[in-house]
């Protein structure tokens, strides 16, 4: 006999949440079947670091809001989401000493709240969303479940890693280089960036940012009932993308028109790309034509522009100094060596030589390739397609701090995540689908990117390639 657990693993949310809304399952049965499998399986993984099955099941065993996912279970990343009554470490190594307890939900979470999920723990995520894969100090390494000796990649590693092996259907994430994108194409997930302004990060932080939130799912129809759940501005935001003309899951399964698709197979500033990566992409487009699109080699010019990079870094390592100087207010007191990982004190350091005049340059110049970036859109293009990494999963390991050169995790990262960045300084959506594996069976993604507030267009034909392509069956051993 099989149980529970096993028997709605491998469902997507949106199965799950139809048990629950027939009367086939509860929401209490659906949170002890995810529980039993996070105490079962991740062990081997460590991508829930925080856990709080108790409140979980008080949750679980109330009224629930009869949002499109009640019952659903469901976990948050250790970064940014605060939950009223838990803690939030945002991986940090002091912080997770502390465990400072939120006063108040973030909006997303309200909404996640509200769409019914039943909200059971956290997942690990690096120290403040700094790296591409999720090994921090303070909670150590996460594991890819389809070869535990890789990464599953970052900033929402630990939420990939947990969807991926089927502890919960959908998790929390969140992008701001590539953060859901990332994992997404390490664990063979669906990773949607969306706009800028789509979805609020009120009430603490700011949409003119980097950083957008969402989730990682193993199907589109979740990633696109999920965007529905949670987009809309929130108090006081000054970035608010244009509404949709309909819901996002009503684009699943649309009819789709025939698209104009710049094919970008190589790197612009010639970073080396696997030989993996790019028979994903190719495949695609192959795919992609099969299914009536056209596609041609192009790309926006903007992207071999080499500042980009430069003035990206400014932008980043700024923002690595302001959270800094926001733990030591929380904390009360000056960090030391050992409250933050060397290559997040490094940015801080180097962000003390960037000048005011340096950082509006740097958001000038942001603006400049924002602007730049967006008339290849409006010139008539409809999708980009890209790899989303320049390799496979890396192993463990290849992103550690380093003594004699601070900033190696961050130069590695660059060789990395070359395609992801450009598209949060853009403000674009874009997404990352399960379109290959290596010989070994590891997960290879790429990445279509569309027109600012065109994630209508991202979801009707990912859900085509989906069709025609299906992922679901695909599943790690561990």
């Amino acid at each position: 006999m099989t149980s529970l657990a096993d028997d709605t693993r491998w469902l997507d949310a949106t199965d799950q949440a139809a048990l629950v809304a027939s009367g086939e399952a509860t929401a209490s049965d659906l949170l002890e079947a995810a529980i039993e499998r996070i105490e079962r399986i991740d062990p081997a993984l460590n991508a829930v670091i925080i856990r709080w099955f108790d409140h979980a099941r008080e949750i679980a065993a109330g009224t629930l809001p009869d949002g499109p996912f009640r019952g659903v279970p469901f976990l948050l990343k250790d970064l940014w989401s605060h939950f009223a009554g838990q803690a939030l470490t945002n991986g940090n190594a002091a912080l997770a000493r502390a465990m400072p307890i939120s006063t108040s939900d973030t909006t997303l979470v309200a909404r996640c709240k509200q769409a019914g999920f039943v909200i059971a723990g956290r997942t690990n995520s690096p120290e403040l969303g700094a790296l591409p894969t999720t090994e921090p100090l303070a909670w150590g390494r996460t594991r890819n479940p389809w070869n535990l000796e890789h990464s599953p990649g970052g900033s929402s590693g630990g939420a990939a890693a947990a969807v991926a092996a089927g502890l919960v259907p959908i998790a929390h994430a969140s992008d701001g280089g590539g953060s859901i994108r990332i994992p997404a194409s390490c664990c063979g997930l669906v990773g949607l960036k969306p706009s800028q302004g789509r979805i609020t990060l009120g009430p603490y932080r700011d949409e003119s940012n980097l950083g957008v939130e969402l989730c990682v799912s193993r199907s589109v129809r979740d990633t696109a009932r999920y965007l529905d759940a949670v987009r809309g501005p929130g108090v006081g935001d000054t970035v608010i993308a244009p509404a949709p003309t309909r819901p996002y899951v009503d684009e699943v399964g649309a009819p789709v028109e025939t698209l104009r698709i710049g094919l970008l197979d190589h790197h612009p500033l010639g970073l080396p790309v696997d030989p993996e990566c790019v028979t994903a992409v190719r495949e695609t487009a192959a795919l992609l034509e099969s299914l009536g699109h056209r596609v041609e080699h192009a790309f926006p010019a903007s992207l071999a522009n080499p500042e980009f990079g430069r003035r990206f870094g400014a932008l980043w390592s700024t923002n690595m100094g302001v959270s800094l100087e926001r733990i030591a207010a929380q904390l009360g007191r000056p960090l030391g060596d050992d409250d933050v990982e060397l290559h997040n004190r490094a940015q801080a350091a180097y962000a003390k030589n960037v000048s005011g005049v340096d950082y509006a340059m740097s958001l000038a110049a942001n603006v400049e390739f924002r602007r730049a970036t967006q008339q290849w859109w409006a010139d008539g293009w409809d999708l980009l397609l890209t790899p989303t990494l320049c390799r496979p999963p890396a192993r463990l390991g290849e992103f550690d701090n380093d003594a004699d050169q601070p900033m190696a995790p961050m130069i590695t990262s660059s060789q990395y995540v070359g395609f992801t960045p450009a598209f949060n300084s853009s403000g674009q959506p874009a997404i990352s689908l399960p379109m290959h594996r290596t010989p070994e069976g590891l997960p290879v993604g790429i990445q279509l990117v569309a027109a600012y507030a065109r994630e209508d267009v991202l979801i009707r034909v990912a859900a085509q390639l989906e069709a025609a392509r299906p992922w679901a069956h695909l599943r790690p051993s561990i």
